[in-house]
């Protein structure tokens, strides 16, 4: 291999030519430590002069290049003159006043750009940092409560070292402590106490409702003051579908819905849908519902945004709406409301065990004919039972063979009749109005019954109809005003129900 060499001028040629009889190994020992002994002493030079070291006389870091063994006399070099150039392999050097051995890399545009963009993202970053809680929590020193069965504030604050003076003080709050007066067995009551002359002063008390909620009582110059602190949650859209073999809870079950979001599709389409009686294998459904997710993990199901059911071939479809004054309902896709004055079944889930007969059998007086003038829905013990419609309790009490019964008025025009029932509702009684939905009692099997279940008999000015078949008036429908938003917000879950619910039957088939 040719070896690099020199190109000097001839007047200099003396201060490289190997004269030396020494062996190589020497020479390269000699030229390694002259290097180092110039480099300390231009270092220090830079140093007692408060003087940085040029590098190069370029903006540009530089690679030096591997030096030919020819260096030997290094220690004759005049360093305040330019060392002369190099013949090589690499570009030639440039003019340096110390052999410093560095390979710094060269930032580039777009680390420049990087930095930049961070930086001007420091702001924002500071300005969500929460110093209140941080700080709050490197200072104050908790005390923790759990709550018993049976306790109250009068009992809790002296466990922390409080008085019934504390307890006078926070209680003058009235209704806006109304939290700390229905006390639950297991939350956990938190305490910022100071000691202050021997006695301890409440700075501060909170209560944690849920994982978004929390109620505090914060100690000021005018006294103290009560504060309902909510956490915004993140809204996340999902759906299921799911094809019914056997029953409606049994398919939402498998499609992953949750027994609330469940019970919230039975709401919805229950007065169109008998679920008792009018399901069939085949029947199909698409849900799409919200989601409610806190530092990104899911804390609850949101509300059901738009369903569609199909029930024996016939299609319902749904959509919720909220209107300005924040009052939600769910209406069909033409603005009329989903929910009729009157609901089909008093009870979910359950079966008919006996139908509206005007000439039936009584089934436990034997022989004798017994008009049977309502339904009869088969159910346990203890299960709710649910007004059909707004109305009033017209009888709350005990009617011969009916047993417990409560009777609904609704307008003068219908009436509601449940029967049998084992328990009511704490409060029901004659002149309580009730609403659509509200649990009035729980099924038994009080009077004449051969087992527990629900009687159940509409009326329409005091004349019995069939609870099954008897027309239902509808409730009021979507205000004109409100048509032309509600068609902008309906028309895209509509076409998103229609694409869920064709996938989800080509799937199944």
């Amino acid at each position: 291999m040719k070896r690099n060499r020199l190109t000097l001028p001839s007047s200099r040629t003396s201060l490289f030519t190997n004269t030396s009889s020494r062996p190589k190994r020497r020479r390269n020992i000699f030229v390694l430590s002259s290097f180092a002994i110039a480099g300390i002493f231009i270092t220090s030079m830079t140093l007692a002069t408060n003087r940085p070291v040029n590098i190069s006389t370029q903006s540009e870091i530089i690679n030096l290049p591997n030096l030919p063994a020819e260096l030997q006399n290094i220690s004759s070099i005049n360093t305040s003159q330019p060392l002369p150039e190099l013949t090589t392999q690499h570009t030639a050097l440039p003019v340096i006043d110390a052999p410093i051995l560095l390979d710094i890399p060269t930032a580039t545009a777009e680390d420049e750009t990087n930095i930049v963009e961070q930086t001007a993202l420091l702001p924002e970053a500071i300005e969500k940092l929460d110093t209140t809680t941080i700080v709050e929590a490197a200072i104050i020193n908790w005390q923790e409560v759990k709550v018993k069965s049976g306790d109250n504030l009068s009992l809790i604050f002296p466990r922390v070292g409080l008085s019934a003076r504390d307890v006078y003080n926070v209680a003058k709050l009235d209704k806006e402590i109304r939290p700390l007066l229905n006390l639950k067995p297991g939350q956990i009551l938190r305490f910022d106490i100071e000691e202050q002359d021997g006695a301890k002063i409440l700075n501060k008390l909170e209560l944690k409702l849920s994982k978004i909620k929390t109620f505090t009582v914060t100690s000021t110059e005018d006294g103290y003051q009560a504060q309902l602190d909510t956490r915004e949650v993140e809204k996340r859209q999902a759906h299921a579908s799911a094809i019914i073999n056997s029953s409606l809870f049994g398919a939402g079950i498998t499609a992953g819905l949750s027994d609330k979001l469940i019970m919230e599709l039975a709401y919805i389409f229950g007065w169109d849908i008998d679920f008792a009686l009018d399901l069939r294998q085949g029947d199909h459904f698409t849900v799409i519902f919200s989601e409610d997710y806190l530092d990104g993990d899911k804390i609850s199901d949101g509300d059901i945004l738009a369903a569609e059911f199909t029930n024996q071939g016939k299609k319902f479809s749904a959509i919720r709406y909220t209107d300005v004054t924040g009052k939600s309902d769910y209406f069909s896709p033409t603005g009329d409301s989903m929910r009729k004055a009157f609901s089909r079944t008093p009870v979910h889930f359950t079966r008919i065990s006996s139908r509206f007969n005007p000439m039936r059998k009584h089934p436990k007086l034997k022989g004798v004919t017994r008009p049977h003038r309502g339904v009869d829905y088969a159910a346990k013990t203890g299960t709710p039972i649910l007004a059909t419609g707004d109305g009033k309790i017209d009888f709350a009490g005990r009617k011969g063979g009916y047993g417990r019964t409560v009777v609904l008025s609704h307008g003068g025009k219908y009436t509601t009749l449940y029967a049998h029932m084992s328990r009511y509702k704490k409060g029901m009684k004659r002149g309580k109005r009730v609403k659509q939905g509200d649990v009035i009692g729980y099924v038994g099997m009080s009077g004449t019954a051969t087992g527990p279940h629900l009687h159940y008999e509409f009326r329409v000015h005091g004349v019995h109809r069939n609870p099954l078949t008897v027309s239902l008036p509808k409730a009021q429908a979507l205000s004109k005003k409100y048509r032309t938003n509600f068609k902008q917000k309906s028309e895209p879950l509509l076409a998103q129900l229609d694409s869920l619910q064709n996938t989800a039957i080509a799937l199944k088939q």
